[in-house]
Protein backbone atom coordinates (compact mmCIF):
# COMPACT_ATOMS: atom_id res chain seq x y z
CA UNK A 1 0.00 0.00 0.00
CA UNK A 2 3.09 2.52 -0.02
CA UNK A 3 4.21 4.53 -2.82
CA UNK A 4 7.62 5.95 -3.93
CA UNK A 5 8.19 7.51 -6.81
CA UNK A 6 11.33 9.69 -8.42
CA UNK A 7 11.80 11.66 -11.81
CA UNK A 8 15.15 12.95 -12.99
CA UNK A 9 15.38 16.25 -14.83
CA UNK A 10 18.65 17.76 -16.47
CA UNK A 11 19.56 19.43 -13.31
CA UNK A 12 17.63 18.28 -10.19
CA UNK A 13 15.87 15.24 -9.33
CA UNK A 14 12.01 15.62 -7.52
CA UNK A 15 10.86 12.63 -5.73
CA UNK A 16 7.94 12.20 -4.01
CA UNK A 17 6.31 9.40 -1.30
CA UNK A 18 3.00 9.00 0.54
CA UNK A 19 2.87 9.69 4.07
CA UNK A 20 0.61 6.42 5.02
CA UNK A 21 2.31 4.35 7.80
CA UNK A 22 -0.11 1.25 7.53
CA UNK A 23 0.10 -2.19 9.43
CA UNK A 24 -2.18 -5.23 7.85
CA UNK A 25 -5.32 -2.79 6.83
CA UNK A 26 -5.31 -0.70 9.67
CA UNK A 27 -3.86 2.96 8.77
CA UNK A 28 -1.55 3.90 11.87
CA UNK A 29 -0.21 7.85 10.62
CA UNK A 30 -1.25 9.63 7.38
CA UNK A 31 1.83 11.77 8.38
CA UNK A 32 4.80 9.89 8.38
CA UNK A 33 8.54 10.91 6.10
CA UNK A 34 9.86 8.03 4.33
CA UNK A 35 12.49 9.99 3.20
CA UNK A 36 15.78 10.01 5.05
CA UNK A 37 18.78 12.53 4.68
CA UNK A 38 21.97 11.07 3.79
CA UNK A 39 23.69 13.91 3.60
CA UNK A 40 23.13 17.94 1.65
CA UNK A 41 22.51 16.50 -1.05
CA UNK A 42 21.46 13.11 -1.44
CA UNK A 43 17.84 11.41 -0.03
CA UNK A 44 17.29 7.56 0.51
CA UNK A 45 13.23 6.72 -0.23
CA UNK A 46 12.66 3.72 1.82
CA UNK A 47 9.21 1.38 2.11
CA UNK A 48 8.84 -2.42 3.36
CA UNK A 49 8.65 -4.04 6.78
CA UNK A 50 8.14 -1.08 9.17
CA UNK A 51 10.94 -2.21 11.41
CA UNK A 52 13.05 -2.91 8.93
CA UNK A 53 12.71 0.09 6.86
CA UNK A 54 14.18 2.57 9.63
CA UNK A 55 16.12 0.54 10.97
CA UNK A 56 18.48 -0.03 7.27
CA UNK A 57 18.08 3.37 6.20
CA UNK A 58 19.33 4.88 10.07
CA UNK A 59 22.35 2.02 9.58
CA UNK A 60 22.88 3.91 5.97
CA UNK A 61 22.30 7.16 6.74
CA UNK A 62 25.00 7.19 9.86
CA UNK A 63 27.63 5.67 7.88
CA UNK A 64 27.56 7.62 5.27
CA UNK A 65 27.86 10.61 7.83
CA UNK A 66 30.92 8.37 9.16
CA UNK A 67 32.61 8.70 6.16
CA UNK A 68 32.64 12.26 5.95
CA UNK A 69 33.81 12.80 8.91
CA UNK A 70 36.49 10.54 8.79
CA UNK A 71 37.62 11.65 5.05
CA UNK A 72 36.18 15.30 4.74
CA UNK A 73 33.93 14.91 1.99
CA UNK A 74 30.98 13.54 1.04
CA UNK A 75 29.47 10.03 -1.17
CA UNK A 76 28.39 11.13 -4.18
CA UNK A 77 24.76 9.58 -4.68
CA UNK A 78 26.77 6.73 -7.11
CA UNK A 79 28.69 5.82 -4.52
CA UNK A 80 26.42 6.05 -1.77
CA UNK A 81 23.84 3.61 -4.01
CA UNK A 82 26.92 1.52 -3.84
CA UNK A 83 27.53 1.17 -0.58
CA UNK A 84 23.96 0.80 0.19
CA UNK A 85 23.27 -2.12 -2.70
CA UNK A 86 26.46 -3.73 -0.97
CA UNK A 87 25.09 -3.96 2.43
CA UNK A 88 21.64 -5.29 1.43
CA UNK A 89 23.15 -7.71 -0.62
CA UNK A 90 25.18 -8.50 2.65
CA UNK A 91 22.44 -8.77 4.67
CA UNK A 92 20.53 -10.76 2.31
CA UNK A 93 22.42 -13.75 2.38
CA UNK A 94 22.47 -13.47 6.14
CA UNK A 95 20.28 -14.60 8.37
CA UNK A 96 18.42 -11.44 9.02
CA UNK A 97 17.80 -9.94 5.30
CA UNK A 98 15.74 -6.62 5.34
CA UNK A 99 12.93 -6.46 3.49
CA UNK A 100 13.16 -3.11 1.95
CA UNK A 101 12.69 -1.15 -1.23
CA UNK A 102 14.54 1.91 -1.99
CA UNK A 103 15.11 5.26 -4.14
CA UNK A 104 18.12 6.70 -3.94
CA UNK A 105 17.90 10.46 -5.60
CA UNK A 106 21.19 13.56 -5.56
CA UNK A 107 23.19 15.90 -7.21
CA UNK A 108 27.04 15.23 -7.65
CA UNK A 109 28.51 18.53 -8.86
CA UNK A 110 30.24 16.35 -11.32
CA UNK A 111 28.55 14.55 -12.65
CA UNK A 112 25.40 16.10 -12.05
CA UNK A 113 21.79 14.72 -11.12
CA UNK A 114 21.08 10.97 -9.97
CA UNK A 115 18.41 8.44 -9.51
CA UNK A 116 19.12 4.89 -7.98
CA UNK A 117 16.18 2.50 -8.08
CA UNK A 118 17.26 -0.68 -5.89
CA UNK A 119 14.66 -3.69 -4.48
CA UNK A 120 14.50 -5.95 -1.84
CA UNK A 121 16.84 -8.82 -4.00
CA UNK A 122 19.59 -5.60 -3.89
CA UNK A 123 19.56 -5.02 -7.76
CA UNK A 124 20.66 -1.65 -8.65
CA UNK A 125 19.72 0.38 -11.42
CA UNK A 126 20.27 4.00 -12.74
CA UNK A 127 17.10 5.28 -13.82
CA UNK A 128 15.33 8.41 -15.90
CA UNK A 129 12.42 7.48 -13.61
CA UNK A 130 11.28 4.97 -11.17
CA UNK A 131 8.49 4.16 -8.67
CA UNK A 132 8.04 1.27 -6.05
CA UNK A 133 4.86 0.00 -4.79
CA UNK A 134 1.46 -0.89 -6.13
CA UNK A 135 1.25 2.36 -7.35
CA UNK A 136 4.22 1.69 -9.76
CA UNK A 137 1.77 -0.43 -11.30
CA UNK A 138 -0.37 2.44 -12.62
CA UNK A 139 2.66 5.11 -12.97
CA UNK A 140 5.45 3.24 -14.85
CA UNK A 141 4.03 3.11 -18.14
CA UNK A 142 2.54 6.71 -18.01
CA UNK A 143 6.20 8.06 -17.70
CA UNK A 144 7.26 5.68 -19.94
CA UNK A 145 5.27 7.57 -22.54
CA UNK A 146 5.48 10.77 -21.39
CA UNK A 147 8.58 11.35 -19.83
CA UNK A 148 11.16 13.64 -21.59
CA UNK A 149 14.52 14.23 -20.61
CA UNK A 150 14.58 17.59 -21.11
CA UNK A 151 11.59 18.48 -18.70
CA UNK A 152 11.30 21.25 -16.88
CA UNK A 153 11.03 21.76 -13.34
CA UNK A 154 6.90 23.89 -14.22
CA UNK A 155 6.54 20.09 -15.87
CA UNK A 156 7.08 17.81 -13.33
CA UNK A 157 4.81 19.36 -10.24
CA UNK A 158 2.26 16.70 -10.80
CA UNK A 159 4.28 13.74 -11.24
CA UNK A 160 3.23 11.79 -8.06
CA UNK A 161 -0.55 11.67 -9.01
CA UNK A 162 -0.12 10.29 -12.19
CA UNK A 163 -4.12 9.40 -12.17
CA UNK A 164 -3.57 7.40 -8.51
CA UNK A 165 -6.71 9.09 -7.16
CA UNK A 166 -9.00 8.08 -10.13
CA UNK A 167 -7.35 4.65 -10.55
CA UNK A 168 -6.06 3.35 -7.37
CA UNK A 169 -8.30 1.76 -5.14
CA UNK A 170 -6.33 2.61 -1.86
CA UNK A 171 -6.49 5.46 -0.36
CA UNK A 172 -3.20 7.39 -0.26
CA UNK A 173 -4.35 10.90 0.65
CA UNK A 174 -1.06 13.72 0.47
CA UNK A 175 2.31 13.12 -0.23
CA UNK A 176 5.73 14.77 0.89
CA UNK A 177 7.71 16.41 -2.18
CA UNK A 178 11.63 16.91 -2.09
CA UNK A 179 13.63 18.26 -5.09
CA UNK A 180 17.57 17.99 -4.89
CA UNK A 181 19.54 19.92 -7.25
CA UNK A 182 23.23 21.63 -7.06
CA UNK A 183 21.57 24.09 -3.84
CA UNK A 184 20.52 21.07 -2.21
CA UNK A 185 17.78 19.32 -1.13
CA UNK A 186 14.13 21.50 -0.76
CA UNK A 187 10.73 20.82 0.74
CA UNK A 188 8.23 21.34 -2.02
CA UNK A 189 4.18 21.79 -0.84
CA UNK A 190 2.74 18.87 0.40
CA UNK A 191 0.50 17.95 -2.14
CA UNK A 192 -2.97 16.12 -1.42
CA UNK A 193 -4.81 14.50 -4.48
CA UNK A 194 -7.59 15.89 -5.82
CA UNK A 195 -7.52 15.58 -9.69
CA UNK A 196 -3.69 16.72 -10.38
CA UNK A 197 -2.29 14.89 -13.10
CA UNK A 198 0.69 14.49 -15.09
CA UNK A 199 1.07 17.49 -17.56
CA UNK A 200 1.34 15.56 -20.64
CA UNK A 201 -0.97 12.99 -20.16
CA UNK A 202 -5.06 13.06 -21.06
CA UNK A 203 -7.29 13.31 -17.82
Amino acid sequence: MEYLIGIQGPDFVLVAADNVAASSIIQMKHDYDKMFKLSEKILLLCVGEAGDTVQFAEYIQKNVQLYKMRNGYELSPSAAANFTRKNLADYLRSRTPYHVNLLLAGYDDTDGPGLFYMDYLSSLAKAPFAAHGYGAFLTLSILDRYYRPGQCRETENGLCSCFLNKRFILNLPSFTVRLIDKEGIRDLEKITLVYLFFSAAPV
